[in-house]
């Protein structure tokens, strides 16, 4: 005699709301997912003069040497005061690729302090992930340069880097 379980609803959402953050927080041959950026204040100052990406892209400890470095932000003076630069550290911090319970596949990597750059583009994975990325290419997709993520990933703000054709 066979029996036969029947699942209700609310273990089946419960399933799935365990397995769903997983596949969101892989990388695959179709590209990566990462948690975007859902804080105001980050979206607001982050995206002010950049892309905005995800805390999930960088290490924590990359984070942390960034915001203490915005008088000297790349280039450009990105100084903020110590009210929202505190608040944006915890979020960056508390959502990194290494933070807990967030997506860590990256963080067995050195972190961008041990590595010397706080570039994502500069990262080991990152340079991994694009070896195949050529100047032509970048021009192709009127890309300013290779962080511009925009250019080749439509939706890399909410944090979905699929490959495009």
């Amino acid at each position: 005699m066979r029996k036969t379980i029947v699942l209700s609803a609310a273990i089946c959402a419960a399933i799935g709301a365990a397995i769903l953050p997983l596949a969101r927080a892989s990388a695959d041959d179709d590209g990566m997912r990462v948690k975007p950026v859902n804080d105001a204040k980050v979206s607001k100052e982050c995206s002010a003069c950049h892309m905005l990406y995800p805390a999930g892209l960088l290490p924590a400890p990359a984070w942390e040497a960034m915001m203490k470095g915005l008088n000297d932000h790349f280039g450009e003076n990105a100084s903020l005061d110590a009210e929202t630069t505190a608040a944006i550290t915890a979020y960056l911090t508390a959502n990194a690729a290494n933070a807990k319970g967030g997506r860590d596949k990256y963080s067995g990597q050195q972190t961008a302090a041990q590595d010397g750059s706080l570039r994502i583009s500069g990262q080991a994975w990152f340079r991994r992930e694009h070896d195949e990325v050529t100047p032509q290419m970048l021009k192709r997709r009127n890309a300013k340069s290779i962080s511009d993520c925009k250019a080749c990933h439509k939706d890399a703000e909410r944090g979905i880097f699929e490959d495009e054709d």
